[in-house]
């Protein structure tokens, strides 16, 4: 599994941005956005890698991995 995989990755769209907004949080701040939600989930799993290698090249350490945490039945329990 790559380390990656230990991040959640959001696509959404945008009424404000009219577009498909990508992000992780926790991980990356501000993301990436489209017009095709695919294409868009595809430039963040690179965006996720790159900042991954970022953080390795800087010798900071990973923040908490956010996978796992069932967010989409938490925002049910919200909304």
């Amino acid at each position: 599994m790559k380390e990656s995989a230990h991040y959640a990755k959001i696509v959404e769209w945008s009424d404000v941005d009219q577009c498909y907004v990508g992000s992780a949080p926790g991980l990356i701040f501000g993301g990436c956005h489209g017009d095709d939600e695919q294409e868009v989930f595809a430039e963040l799993c690179r965006v996720v890698e790159e900042a991954i290698d970022l953080y390795r090249q800087d010798g900071r350490p990973l923040p908490p991995a956010t996978s796992g945490r069932d967010f989409a039945n938490q925002m049910q329990d919200i909304a």
